[in-house]
């Protein structure tokens, strides 16, 4: 092979490499468009001021995070084996039963938008079951790897630290599954 084979050879694989570089970069879709869809709830890490790490809502806690491609969104989450009210009657739970529900359990509804260039979604909550979120708006850095999710919480409702929240992609909805009856 003479030495201009070489260099043709040489030329047209870098060329090959740097359009295949450009193909995988332009595919790479939208924060906005990888966040559509269901995500259910892994944990809810909070780092307090002093360091100390607590997961909010136990080992394997209940919740779903869904994000329409109209802007809006709806998430729960509760922490599992809280002990069901005496009564069986919402409106009749005892100052322990509301309490347990109240620390086990958050809730919030509104619309979001998403900010591409610095990767976060800040969302709009129009209710939520702790009321010092209404009408307020909250900017979590988001990062997406898979089917894996993640972002802050700067204020939790906690009130203390900042709390990393962990969601993966939701699967189909099996029927018959036990849950929501």
């Amino acid at each position: 092979m003479n030495r201009r084979s070489i260099l043709s050879i040489s030329a047209m694989t870098l060329l090959g490499l740097a359009v295949s570089a450009g193909s995988a970069v332009s595919q790479q879709r939208p924060l906005k468009d990888q966040l559509v869809g269901s995500w259910s709830f892994v944990s809810a890490v909070n780092t307090r001021a002093d360091g100390t790490k607590v997961d909010t809502f136990g080992p394997n806690p209940g919740g779903l995070l869904m994000f329409d491609g109209n802007g809006r969104y709806a998430s729960v989450v509760v922490r599992p084996g809280m002990p069901k009210f005496a009564s069986n009657n919402r409106d009749a739970g005892t100052a322990e039963e509301n309490k347990a529900a109240m620390q086990g359990s958050i809730a919030h509804v509104g619309r979001y938008t998403v900010n591409e260039v610095d990767r976060s979604v800040t969302l709009h909550i129009e209710y939520s079951s702790f009321p010092n979120w209404n009408g307020t708006e909250q900017r979590r850095p988001i990062t997406i790897a898979g089917d894996e999710m993640k972002y802050i919480v700067p204020t939790p409702s906690s009130g203390t630290g900042t709390s990393e929240v962990t969601f993966r992609r939701a699967g189909p909805a099996t029927v018959g599954a036990g849950q929501g009856r």
